[in-house]
């Protein structure tokens, strides 16, 4: 929404990791699946007549982690920090009229690893509050020093809090191979962790019921959670939405994505593999084009 900082961060790339002027490099960039034609034609717009880029192309996150995973047509599930989606592709194009959204997804894991430091009474300290620590036993209570005159933004706090419990989800977290009973999680192998102000314990069953709530949302302790679908049911809504000949395409295809699940770069690497395609060459948004056409040939060329 903020285009003055899509600009910073644009002149930082240009500057320190390109290190290269706009002019030079054709620009091919991701967006989401619903993106609407305003910001689209805005980006155009920024891209040529700042950056004098020499040609520019836009294509949706999913269709590029199709092509990553040498896919044209599947069933693309994103699970971002804000929401899970499916996202149907098919012949390298998305169909919208068949996404289907969950708010369910990175954030809400990252509340419930909050939620269960509290229930266990583990103080979430980030690391650059802390001036020394020293080692302690397995569950003992951290001995740690703080650091004095510290000046930083509640925002700077708070993100850095995050990062600890995003740590923590991604070194503790599992998801049980099916539905949750706490008999069969006691079962489990325990995962030791340490939190940055020295505090270390195993972690077992507690693990496993995280990420419950993604997949079955009456897990969910708060009210509203049956309200919600869960991951299972995005996708099952998605390719029932779909055309019936189209369907048995989606249930064989579908990829995990997004900055949440491991795929993290798909969108990267499926962008890469197009770019290289000598075919592609003739898709780019031209200097030309633009100047002819304006912002609007980014619709015509970049469906």
């Amino acid at each position: 929404e903020n285009w003055d900082i899509f600009e910073k961060v644009m002149d930082y790339v240009y500057s320190h990791s390109i290190k290269s002027e706009a002019n030079l490099h054709p620009v091919l960039m991701s967006e989401a699946a619903w993106v609407t034609k305003a910001k689209r034609e805005q980006l155009t717009e920024i891209m040529f007549e700042k950056y004098n880029v020499p040609a520019f192309f836009l294509c949706k996150n999913p269709v590029l982690s199709a092509f990553a995973n040498g896919r044209s047509t599947a069933l693309v599930v994103d699970s971002g920090a804000t929401q899970t989606s499916a996202v149907p592709v098919y012949d390298g194009y998305v169909i919208s009229q068949y996404i289907v959204k969950s708010p369910l997804a990175g954030d809400f894991v990252t509340a419930e690893c909050k939620k269960l430091m509290e229930e266990l009474g583990i103080e979430v300290v980030p690391p650059y509050l802390i001036a020394s620590k020293e080692v302690v036993a397995d569950g003992q209570p951290a001995k740690w020093k703080k650091k004095e005159n510290v000046n930083v933004t509640k925002s700077f706090h708070n993100y850095m809090v995050k990062d600890v419990l995003q740590d923590f989800a991604a070194t503790i977290v599992q998801v049980s191979d099916s539905p949750f009973e706490q008999s069969q999680a006691d079962t489990m192998p325990t995962v030791h962790y340490e939190f940055p102000h020295g505090y270390n314990r195993d972690f077992g069953s507690e693990r496993f019921k995280v990420c419950e709530g993604l997949f079955d949302p009456s897990f969910i302790k708060e009210s509203g959670g049956n309200s919600m679908l869960g991951v299972g049911h995005v996708v099952t809504s998605s390719v029932g939405m779909c055309d019936i000949d189209i369907r048995p395409s989606m249930r064989l295809k579908v990829i995990a994505a997004s900055s949440s699940s491991e795929r993290r770069f798909s969108s990267w690497i499926g962008g890469s593999i197009l770019a290289s395609l000598g075919a592609f060459q003739q898709m780019w948004v031209s200097k030309q084009e633009y100047e002819e056409s304006g912002k609007q040939s980014v619709e015509r060329k970049c469906p």
